[in-house]
């Protein structure tokens, strides 16, 4: 006699899933009775389930205020399937040496599920420099980073990824439709590096090129941000030669060829 799938079932497992999905939208954490309240799980139920995703390492406690927040564990647990020859180990020196020739902050990213997954940051010398969360998402229109990626991506793969994106406007310098969008990407194509012209934030601007792994595959970006203050016209020039030959030398350490 065939079970039906309610059989399979596993409540607190997927009361569990529910906790780490709903503090992914908090960075800053929450308590035991916003989360009970916010998931309508019972106080005992959930004081377990945090209880034990504390002590396996994927939340962390604040004993000041009384909040729990993702650990980075799921992050690197995530990262893994992403993890070819190991990238992250790969990228991180390069990164910290990029940020001391440019002084500005410089990240890495992957292509997540639909959209851009922020990974990794060397924090800027500057005082008022940029700081993003480990896992946060970012927009394959408007961003270097998306852009970088999606110019070099298979076409099969660029129109999966084209279908999903809204084009949502964030100011006057957003691309909004999918025409000028492909422009834009022959533009990155030519170029070799992409830009964040003011085009989400104003007063942002951001400079971004592809890593590329052994089979030529864009694996991911790297870009710095800084404010436009600091980054005037020639400054630009400059910053995107030093962006592009980073990620030329991650890729090669990646095992990527020209001729591939």
């Amino acid at each position: 006699m065939e079970k039906s799938e309610e059989n399979y079932k596993v409540p607190n497992l997927e009361k569990g899933i529910s906790v780490l999905e709903y503090l992914s939208f908090h960075s800053q954490g929450r308590t035991l009775q916003e989360i009970k309240s916010e998931l309508a799980i019972s106080q005992t139920t959930a004081y377990r389930i945090l209880n034990t995703l504390v002590r396996l390492d994927y939340l962390l406690y604040n004993d000041e205020t009384k909040r729990y927040k993702l650990s980075r564990k799921l992050l690197t647990l995530a990262f893994r399937p992403l993890n070819e020859h190991n990238l992250l180990e790969t990228v991180l020196p390069r990164l910290r040496d990029l940020r001391d020739e440019v002084k500005e902050t410089a990240c890495f990213g992957v292509l997540g599920e639909q959209k851009g997954i922020f990974i990794e940051q060397a924090q800027g010398c500057h005082t008022f420099r940029f700081v993003l969360s480990p896992g946060k998402n970012f927009e394959l229109h408007c961003s270097a980073p998306g852009k970088a990626i999606m110019a070099y991506l298979p076409n099969t793969v660029r129109e999966r990824y084209l279908s999903y994106m809204e084009f949502t406007r964030y100011n006057a310098r957003t691309i909004t439709s999918r025409e000028d969008y492909l422009v834009e990407l022959e533009r990155v194509r030519t170029l070799g590096y992409a830009m964040d012209n003011e085009e989400e934030l104003n007063g942002v601007i951001c400079i971004g090129a592809p890593l590329f792994n052994y089979t030529g595959y864009p694996c991911g970006a790297i870009w710095i941000s800084g404010p436009k203050d600091r980054l005037a016209d020639d400054v630009i020039r400059t910053y995107a030669v030093c962006v592009k030959a980073t990620a030329q030398t991650i890729s090669f350490e990646l095992g990527y060829s020209k001729k591939n």
